[in-house]
């Protein structure tokens, strides 16, 4: 649980990073849990599944992104 929260607010700060967001802790928390369901199901459809640290926390940000994305043009 803890772990997750953390690989959240990492995922979350650097997609934050990325596409130039800023938010606190709690908002790269959700950003970066989120993103990570995102990018799973994105990388499922297209029939890649993550295995490891690295890959997880890619897909992560590549997740986030798109939630990073999504939510502008939704919103703005």
């Amino acid at each position: 649980m803890i772990g997750s929260l953390i690989m959240g607010a990492l995922v979350g700060w650097i997609a934050g990073k990325l596409m130039n967001l800023e938010g606190g802790l709690l908002r790269n928390i959700v950003v970066g849990v989120i993103g990570s369901f995102v990018g799973s199901i994105v990388f499922g459809l297209v029939g890649f599944s993550a295995h490891g640290l690295i890959a997880n926390l890619l897909v992560g940000i590549v997740g986030a992104c798109i939630f990073i994305w999504l939510g502008r043009k939704l919103f703005h």
